[in-house]
């Protein structure tokens, strides 16, 4: 049913300066993979196998290691160390990349309509890839897939966070319509902890049909000057229906120190076990 994702890569990772001064923050290693190529894999085990990438200045990087370098492949042909390309060279046969730029830094909301030309006119899935999800059975996306196949409309995943940590993210309301899911009926974008609606946080997951372009062309730059996403889904959901979707799963905020810390140990574990190449 999804066959795109759409990867918002353009940020500046500003909470690990200076090494993203010269490194996209989506190219910081948990163990020996970077951050964007869980998110590619998480993409292809829900049977999206077509990435669309937005970039921005100084992120030539993510083309680079989704492409074949032909110097290293040289290199290490015919020794021990060829087993550690299997993965990537793997996702390389598999799926196609495209790339655009985000020229300004105007928020997720413009990022994600900046991918426009490269999605078109079906619905498809967008991976944050800071924020790594991590589940034994079935990947977030996976799991968000499934719903949509059922009731074919915007999806967003939530977790519940404490009252405390609402500010740092977009905030829904909802009623309960299946096991972990809900019909929206309000979000906001950091909200301060009197003003948030619930505890339910919205994470780096979506499922967005295509009519969320138009309705993002004509949104108005919201919390800190920017277009937020929250906002135009918020639009969505009056004119028909989102859905919020508690994951099963951890997810590890990547984007900051403490989740990046956190993500390292439990996958360097994962890692001793034998569990991820």
């Amino acid at each position: 049913m999804i066959k795109k994702c759409l990867f918002p890569a353009a940020g500046y990772g500003t909470r690990f300066l200076p090494a993203t001064k010269a490194m996209p923050k989506e190219m910081l290693p948990i163990v020996n993979k970077p951050l964007i190529q869980y998110g590619v894999e998480e993409a292809m085990e829900a049977g999206i196998y077509n990435m669309a990438i937005v970039t921005g200045r100084g992120k030539r990087a993510l083309e680079d290691h989704f492409d074949i370098s032909y110097e290293l492949e040289s290199q290490i042909k015919g020794t021990s160390k060829e087993k550690y390309l299997k993965d990537i060279r793997h996702i390389l046969e598999t799926c196609s990349f495209s790339y655009t730029r985000q020229m300004e830094m105007k928020g997720l909301g413009h990022a994600i309509l900046c991918g426009e030309p490269l999605v078109g006119n079906e619905p498809f899935a967008v991976v944050l890839s800071d924020d790594l999800c991590d589940n034994a059975e079935l990947g977030v996306l996976s799991q968000m897939c499934k719903i949509y196949e059922k009731y074919r409309c915007s999806i967003v995943a939530v977790e519940e966070v404490d009252m405390d940590e609402v500010s740092k993210y977009g905030v829904i309301a909802g009623r309960v319509m299946d096991e972990n899911v809900f019909v929206v009926d309000n979000m906001i974008e950091k909200p301060s902890k009197d003003k948030a609606p619930s505890n339910l946080a919205i994470i780096g997951r979506y499922i967005l049909t295509p009519d969320i372009f138009e309705i993002l062309r004509h949104t108005q730059p919201g919390k800190n000057g920017e277009i937020q996403i929250t906002d135009a889904l918020l639009e969505q959901c009056k004119k028909g229906m989102v859905l919020a979707y508690k994951f099963k799963g951890v997810r590890y905020d990547c984007g900051s120190v403490d989740g990046f810390v956190q993500a390292t140990d439990v996958f360097y574990e994962k890692f001793l076990k034998g569990e991820m190449h």
